[in-house]
């Protein structure tokens, strides 16, 4: 990698997490100031609790646990990467995934959020409740996916199926969490809104920007080489 490409992702990757990473603190902390009442809505839902939707959530909830997508974040990786033949979509999907996740951890504990006052249906990670980060990994990885996959078919049908699947997951997992009492609703929002900031963030750095950016080097170079022999 040259200086060049360095210079790059600092400024097209690295220093937009480190805002949202400040932005996300700085959210946590003005609702830790503010009574939001969102402990009704904990409260509502679970006394609206079915075995049934208990089911439905925890299966919900799985969709977006560590284990499951780090496994197939690099399943995914290499798959994109063998059948596309290049790095390209594999390394906007592993950003996109891991971009959340340090702003999550940089900023979960620093805000120490508690969890909702109601009965937990999983186990309460030692993270605090602000943002969730099931949800935005969620974003980070089913939206990305989506969107590669969406790229390289031309069937608007398959597409619009693509990103109903790509869409349907984060949000089932938002619901499941807010279900199971492990979030309160403005942490699932602010997952979804952080998940789909770091999709933003890699795809222009990686998946359309950086292309141009190498042009702009390259031509800068070419011009540069033919002015000299001048």
């Amino acid at each position: 990698m040259t200086g060049q490409d360095m210079k790059y992702y600092a400024l097209s990757l690295v220093l937009p997490l480190l805002v949202l990473a400040a932005v996300t603190y700085a959210a946590g902390r003005a609702i830790l100031a503010w009574p939001t009442g969102e402990a009704a809505t904990s409260r509502s839902l679970e006394a609206a609790r079915t075995p049934l939707w208990n089911t439905l959530t925890d299966f919900g909830s799985s969709l977006s646990d560590t284990p499951y997508v780090v496994a197939l974040t690099a399943v995914a990786a290499v798959a994109f990467r063998l059948v596309l033949r290049r790095w390209r979509e594999a390394a906007f999907l592993v950003a996109s995934v891991w971009g959340q996740s340090l702003v999550f951890l940089a900023t979960t504990e620093l805000v120490g959020r508690h969890r909702p006052p109601v009965h937990h249906l999983d186990p309460a990670p030692p993270t605090s409740s602000f943002p969730s980060g099931h949800v935005s990994a969620a974003v980070g990885f089913y939206c990305a996916v989506a969107l590669v996959l969406a790229a390289h078919v031309r069937n608007r049908a398959l597409q619009a199926l693509i990103w109903a699947v790509g869409v349907a997951a984060p949000l089932a997992v938002a619901f499941s969490r807010l279900y199971r009492g492990m979030h309160f609703l403005s942490d699932v929002l602010w997952g979804l809104l952080l998940g789909v900031c770091c999709l933003v963030v890699a795809a222009r750095a990686i998946l359309y920007a950086r292309p141009r950016a190498r042009d702009e080097v390259k031509s800068t170079a070419t011009v540069g080489h033919f002015g000299g022999a001048g």
